[in-house]
């Protein structure tokens, strides 16, 4: 997920004056015109045979001939590398992220080989405007690890709770800043409906990241809402490697959630744990998990009328 509040939205291409759906972050309920995205690789789909060279996704259903996007998983490697130039604009480029990957300009890590990325490009032109990765079990298994055991101790939630089979992570989002009204992000998320659906996983998760530049008075304030309402089970929980230390942060009088943590949550998503610290991006990740047997019927029925089969 790796997503970030407002303040941060820079980093993951988050609408400036609202989350994705509106001041009231329903982004079940956004515009966004219909797109279609390729039927997800099954259970059986295998690691790329080359590493570093990303297997070949499936091929596109058939396009709608309304509206400015259309969304897909990549096809070919001039696809995965058109989504890590614009994740190192947004996130080195904007944000000023310490990205040490091989290429200058584009944002690569290891993970990348392994990971089905889902792209929104722009109809006319076919920019690609938003991007996220996503990785399977089936492949994280063939990479040793999820990206988010870097930053949790996670094999309570992943062994002992059963989910290591049925855990799709999703990571690395973010949008063009020309295309932050909502639409973008809300067809991902549709994307991201449609490839759990297809794949028959039930669990998506991921870091939800709050920036630390205010010294931390956000996160500290974040944390206590969600810590206070929205915690995980605790055979869900996680324990940070580098735990962020909020204890005597000083609070903001007012905490407003961010707006894509309030989505991620009213889709009933819980937050498993204490964050942990991310230098390399300067922010606080929590983690944040959400099945699909507690996402509300109407939502999930929204998101997959989007991007239809």
């Amino acid at each position: 997920m790796k997503e970030v509040s407002r303040a941060a939205r820079r980093r993951h291409g988050e609408p400036s004056a609202a989350g994705p759906g509106g001041p009231a972050v329903s982004v079940p309920a956004a515009p966004v015109p219909a797109a279609p995205v390729p039927a997800a690789p099954t259970r059986t789909t295998t690691a790329p045979a080359v590493p570093g060279v990303p297997r070949p996704a499936p091929a596109p259903a058939a396009e709608h001939d309304d509206g400015p996007y259309t969304v897909h998983l990549a096809r070919d490697e001039a696809d995965v590398r058109a989504a890590q130039r614009l994740r190192h604009e947004v996130f080195a480029g904007e944000l000023g992220a310490r990205l040490a990957g091989p290429e200058p300009g584009l944002d690569i890590d290891p993970f990348d080989a392994h990971c089905d990325h889902l792209l929104v490009r722009e109809r006319t032109g076919g920019r690609v405007v938003g991007t996220y990765r996503l990785l399977p079990p089936e492949r994280a298994r063939v990479a040793g690890r999820l990206y988010s055991e870097g930053e949790f101790e996670m094999d309570g939630l992943l062994d002992g709770a059963g989910l290591r089979g049925d855990l799709v992570e999703a990571g690395r989002s973010c949008v063009h800043p020309d295309h932050r009204d909502g639409a973008v992000i809300a067809l991902m998320w549709a994307g991201i409906a449609r490839y759990l659906v297809d794949t028959g996983h039930d669990w998506l998760g991921g870091c939800c990241s709050l920036p630390l530049a205010d010294g931390g008075a956000l996160a500290a304030g974040v944390w206590d809402a969600v810590a206070e309402r929205h915690l995980a089970p605790a055979e869900h929980r996680v324990r940070p490697r580098r735990p962020w230390r909020h204890e005597g942060v000083p609070r903001s009088p007012r905490t407003v959630l961010p707006p894509l943590l309030r989505g991620y949550l009213r889709l009933g998503a819980k937050v498993c744990g204490e964050p942990a610290h991310d230098p390399e991006f300067g922010v606080a990740d929590l983690y944040v998990l959400l099945s699909l047997r507690d996402t509300n019927p109407r939502y999930l029925r929204h998101f997959l009328s989007l991007v239809p089969r």
